[in-house]
């Protein structure tokens, strides 16, 4: 009898121990991902274009990866860009960000916990679009005059650059806050005197023109390379969701840096163009931003001497500028661990070109 109990006990106890074992496996894999991207398509469409980000999306990457997992993949595309990417991760409602330098920094500044964890490219070009009865001929015809800016975002830094390459601040003007799509609006109708954005749809309805166009030095290639107004963007994760799972964020930086092989070959240039406009901006739009760009090098994904001296150097602005009150260090911010994983698992080690600090070729 004792034997016989003895047994059903050990039984017992082992079933548990497997129980057990399925509950922490089980427990190793979230319910859902969330992402948090910093900008939406045309009249608020979640659905974006010009970036990996796009690419995985609306090929449905990462829910192709995760569905034999019983993973929910949740985009978030906020209108409110950054800021709006930001407060969704304060409150616990994103677990990954796709952002560009400015409210990167602010949200790290204001203690929000995530590591970097990869590039989504280097930046393209900047354009300086007024109205097209503008008598201006250059930015100084234009002081006293008001510009907007979509401020919080990246789009602001872009602004307070320009301004410095022609000897100016933005004391020198009245500044506004718009987004994307209301800025055009506003160039459309005389609203306001100048704005960074794309103006081709614009200049099709013969509504804006351009003032200045900065694409940045050409390579020996007759590609352009890093301009001095724009800067690289950025995927992160949150730190309590890295620690918890290392493998999933492995498996999610391995989708997305796949995807940045596939957007980097010249075979899917136009492919890539075409499932851009799913955003409500044109096929134009995007041949006439991208053509001129080597695709490797606008979908660089590495955190290299480039990456870090650029979003350095953005914390320098951000603090002078008085954007930021507090000094952001970056060293201590990045986790190169998943990425340089990626590469060498997906065999891309020497794939893409990384860059020094002053955007040149380190090889």
């Amino acid at each position: 009898m004792k034997k016989l109990l003895h047994t059903f006990l050990s039984a017992l106890a082992a079933a548990g121990l497997a129980l057990g074992g399925q509950t922490a496996f089980a427990q190793d894999k979230p319910a859902e991902i969330r992402l948090g991207v910093s900008a939406a398509g045309v009249g608020g469409k979640p659905k974006i274009g010009g970036t990996v980000v796009a690419n995985v999306h609306l090929r449905g990457l990462l829910e192709e990866e995760f569905a034999k997992d019983g993973i929910k993949i949740v985009w978030y595309f906020f209108p409110g860009a950054g800021p709006a990417t930001n407060e969704a991760f304060s409150n616990h409602k994103v677990d990954f960000g796709f952002h560009g330098d400015l409210p990167l920094i602010v949200g790290r500044s204001t203690g929000l916990k995530h590591k970097i964890i990869f590039s989504t490219g280097k930046g393209g070009p900047a354009y300086f679009v007024v109205p097209a009865g503008s008598q201006a001929k250059t930015l100084a015809d234009l002081k006293g005059k008001t510009l907007s800016t979509f401020k919080g975002t990246n789009g602001q830094l872009f602004l307070a650059r320009l301004l410095r390459i022609y000897g100016l601040t933005e004391k020198d003007f009245r500044i506004i806050s718009q987004d994307t799509y209301a800025a055009r609006t506003s160039l459309a109708t005389s609203d306001i005197d100048g704005n960074i954005t794309t103006p081709w749809a614009l200049e099709s309805r013969g509504v804006a023109k351009r003032l200045l166009e900065i694409y940045g030095d050409k390579g020996a290639d007759g590609k352009y390379g890093v301009n001095p107004v724009t800067t690289p963007t950025t995927i992160w994760v949150g730190e309590a969701f890295e620690k918890k799972y290392p493998q999933i964020v492995q498996r999610f930086v391995n989708v997305f840096i796949k995807a940045a092989h596939w957007s980097s070959e010249e075979a899917n240039r136009e492919t890539q163009y075409k499932l851009w406009t799913q955003s409500g901006n044109s096929y134009v739009d995007y041949k006439n931003d991208w053509d001129g760009y080597d695709l490797k090098f606008r979908h660089n994904p590495l955190l290299d001497e480039y990456y870090v001296a650029r979003t350095k150097q953005a914390v320098a602005e951000a603090l002078e500028f008085g954007l930021i009150r507090k000094n952001v260090t970056v060293d201590d911010w990045l986790e190169p661990k998943y990425l340089d994983t990626a590469l060498k698992e997906l065999g891309l080690e020497n794939y893409w070109t990384p860059l020094d600090k002053d955007g040149k070729p380190a090889r």
